[in-house]
């Protein structure tokens, strides 16, 4: 049963955040890598603190070991000084896929007693 294990580690590049520079009166998006350093098959989901600033393409999906995947994260314009950007994040989750499960992404995996595991990357914008 993979979910008595605890999931492995991930490695983001960049590791600890991202950033954006002005100008913003337009759309920026920024790729990073997310890799499965471990030795099982996980799901992985992400989430932002601000939906109506910030996109990620694909928001979600499953990784095989030592697999990784090129996420697009988009900022969309906006009123920089105006707005509130104190707290902007991305948020990986993951959690190991049940034995068994197809390689297809189930957001029930991240609902049971399964355990998931959280990496925050801040944001930070350039003025």
């Amino acid at each position: 049963m993979a979910q008595s294990v605890p999931p492995g580690d991930i490695q983001t590049q960049p590791n600890t955040k991202i950033v954006f520079n002005a100008p913003y009166d337009d759309k920026h998006t920024y790729h990073i890598k997310v890799i499965n350093s471990s030795a099982r098959r996980i799901g992985y989901g992400i989430k932002t603190t601000n939906m109506k600033r910030l996109g990620v393409d694909p928001p979600c999906g499953v990784l095989d070991p030592k697999e990784a995947v090129l996420l697009a994260v988009s900022c969309d314009a906006f009123a920089y000084g105006q707005e509130d950007t104190n707290n902007d994040r991305i948020t990986v989750e993951w959690t190991n896929t049940p034995d068994g499960a197809a390689k297809q992404f189930r957001r029930e995996w991240f609902q049971g007693d399964g355990m998931v595991r959280r990496k925050n990357l801040p944001i930070e914008y350039n003025p």
